[in-house]
């Protein structure tokens, strides 16, 4: 049995997030569109995992998929059939076999985030679909202090949309944020984010550029056991791509 490695790229604007669980999943995801053409290229159904799930709306730069199969088809001729049928908003950048033991998200050892904000009087009409726009610029200053508290391992909980708060402690190894007056990257990397946490951690760094929530807002977010200061409003997806997923 061969297990196949995809490298993906696609923009997620029209996308349901890569997959949603449960019986009723949307065609309208990553998953389903990959999980298609595969079958239709191989004559039975394979099962894919993914190296991060993304949410509605977030693209993907290289976002790493795999799945096992005993077809003989060359990792070239898998790319170039996907690459062939695949919504042109969805690329698959290389295939490439590996050990039977690899998967795509066990084995992964870090996710980074990129997020893109654009500042302006009038949105631009080319970049809108892919940043978000803040109309006055945001202190860089203050956000990179807010960063700093959420570098390392803590309990994210609080900054996640999941009900269940068993495995809810990740470790972020670095936030780097930087910019000039037109333009501002957020990058975040950790070794795993829960769902809408990289929204929300973004959400929450441009409420403290932009003055509406202070520095010490950080630890009563992080600690609180009320819901009732925990409004914190996740960031624009449009503006959010999985930039790297890294393995050892």
């Amino acid at each position: 049995m061969r297990n196949i490695k995809l490298t993906i790229e696609y923009d997620g604007s029209r996308y349901q997030g890569w997959q949603r669980l449960g019986k009723n999943e949307s065609g309208q995801t990553i998953h389903q569109k990959l999980s298609e053409v595969l079958e239709k290229f191989i004559g039975k159904p394979v099962e894919i995992n993914c190296g991060h799930r993304t949410e509605t709306g977030v693209h993907a730069y290289a976002q790493v998929a795999n799945f096992k199969t005993d077809a003989a088809h060359s990792c070239r001729e898998i790319k170039q059939y996907l690459n062939r049928y695949l919504p042109m908003d969805i690329a698959v950048l290389s295939a490439e076999d590996m050990p039977e033991r690899f998967h795509a998200s066990l084995n992964a050892v870090s996710r980074t985030y990129t997020y893109h904000i654009l500042i302006g009087d009038v949105p631009s009409v080319f970049d809108r679909k892919y940043a978000y726009y803040a109309f006055q610029k945001p202190d860089i200053t203050l956000m990179k202090q807010a960063a700093a508290c959420f570098v390392g391992k803590h309990d994210f909980f609080n900054l996640s949309s999941g009900k269940k708060k068993k495995g809810t402690e990740k470790e972020i190894y670095e936030i780097d944020i930087y910019g000039n007056s037109s333009e501002i990257l957020i990058t975040i990397c950790a070794n795993d984010f829960l769902h809408n946490m990289a929204r929300l951690i973004i959400g929450f760094l441009l409420d403290v550029g932009l003055g509406k929530r202070k520095l010490e807002d950080v630890n009563l977010i992080m600690n609180s056991t009320s819901t009732l200061e925990l409004t914190v409003i996740p960031a624009d997806p449009k503006g959010l791509f999985l930039q790297e997923i890294t393995y050892k």
